[in-house]
């Protein structure tokens, strides 16, 4: 209840930018997207019909391109530069 209300709050605050251009394919970013709502790597297979093996290559590709080191550092970046908001529901 706590936790709607000041992700609410959030949303409300932040203007509403594009996201910026990353260089991923649009795969890797619904993988992005899928990693960012909190979803696993078999999860995110299942949602997208695809193997876990081919999540992980996604991952593995956008992480490189974004400069980034794990997992974490994927979510954080999601939502700091826009690519998805808190509440988004969508892939």
């Amino acid at each position: 209840m706590v936790t709607g209300r000041v992700a609410d709050a959030y949303r409300r605050a932040q203007p509403a930018a594009p996201p910026p251009e990353t260089g991923l394919t649009a795969r890797e970013e619904q993988v992005l997207r899928l990693v960012a709502r909190g979803l696993s790597n078999g999860e995110i297979a299942d949602t997208l019909s695809i193997s876990e093996a081919t999540v992980s290559t996604h991952m593995n590709r956008l992480l490189a391109k974004l400069g980034l080191r794990d997992r974490a550092q994927a979510v954080r970046y999601a939502y700091e530069s826009g690519v998805v908001r808190p509440g988004d529901a969508s892939s």
